[in-house]
This record gives structure tokens, sequence and C-alpha cells, in this order.
């Protein structure tokens, strides 16, 4: 698990696409590993890194109380550019933000950002047809209170985001995971 009792926190960063209407548009979510909250996210026309970058800034002043509080956050993400870069890094360092970041392509190596993105754009997104940026970021501001506030969780005992975020209750996961990872046998 990602949090423990020293006041670990994962934050869960990945980017995804939403096809709207006239074209794709991008949305950079940072996700509180535990509680499952949304703490930063950014809509942008591109993946420049400026654009991520505002989601971190977002999920950092979210966040502020931990960061005063001297509690140690994580930021573990893909091997996505945006996240190399210089700006980025500093950005992460300035605020004690250690880096973690996946070994190999594989998505099961950030399930719960790759997550995140499932239940937002499956349950959410994809039911609204949307023409302009403007629309989708006031659609998507409402999409991710809802999120927050509204959609329990199995993973953290049926609770929304928030409760679990706010109380900081421990939880346990109401479901089994039945997924098997074989070892790669080569036969010659």
């Amino acid at each position: 698990m990602w949090y423990d009792t020293r006041h670990r926190r994962a934050l869960a960063r990945d980017i995804t696409y939403w096809k709207i209407e006239t074209g794709f548009l991008y949305i950079s979510f940072i996700t509180d590993a535990y509680s499952r909250k949304i703490v930063g996210y950014h809509l942008a026309n591109s993946l420049l890194t400026s654009e991520t970058i505002q989601a971190l800034q977002m999920a950092i002043l979210n966040l502020s109380e931990n960061l005063e509080n001297n509690s140690r956050l994580i930021h573990h993400s893909d091997r996505g550019t945006q996240y190399f870069s210089n700006e980025y890094v500093k950005l992460l360092q300035a605020n004690n933000i250690e880096i973690s970041m996946t070994e190999n392509g594989d998505p099961l190596e950030n399930a719960i950002a790759e997550r995140i993105n499932g239940i937002i754009k499956e349950e959410y997104l994809n039911d609204y047809k949307v023409e302009g940026i403007e629309t989708a970021k006031g659609l998507l501001d409402t999409v991710v209170k809802l999120y927050n506030n509204e959609r329990p969780h199995m993973s953290i005992g049926n609770l929304t985001p928030n409760q679990v975020h706010q109380n900081n209750i421990k939880t346990e996961k109401l479901w089994k995971n039945y997924y098997i990872k074989s070892p790669i046998i080569v036969k010659l």
C-alpha cells in the first residue's frame, strides 16, 4: 500500500484524452492514492508540460496542509515526458515531494491513476456531447465534484473519496482481486 502510519501519501498521476465533438482534449489528473480523491486536475488542448503543471499546482495547493505538517508525499506517474521536464521536477523538489515512476509500460504499475481515468470517462464524461473547451471545463469541474463527494468506492469501504480524505479514515477494500500475474515462460 502507498500509505503508511508515518504519514506518507502517494499521488497517482496520469493524463488521459477526452473526445469531444470538435476533436480531442487532454485531462491531467492527480489523485490521492489512499483516499482516491482527485486533488488536482487540468483540461487542455495539448499535452504540453505547462498544461500538466497546472494540475500539479492545484494538487500542491489542495495538499498544502500535508506539506506544512511535514507529511511526506510521493508523486507516482508513468514515464511521460512531461514528468521528466526540468520545470515539473523542480516544482516537485521545491515542495519536498518524492518522485516515483513506473518501470515498464504496464498500466498495472499505475493502476489507481488508470482506474480514475476510466471511471471519469466511462461513468461521467462519455455521456455528454461537448463542443468546446470552455463547456468541457465546466462539465469537468462538476464531474470531479460529483466523483469526490458522491461516488462510493469498494476499495475504500464504500465511502466517498472526500469522506476518507477529510477524516483520514482507515478503510478496507470490499472486493477480492482474482487477477494472478503469471510468470513468462519461454519454451525453446
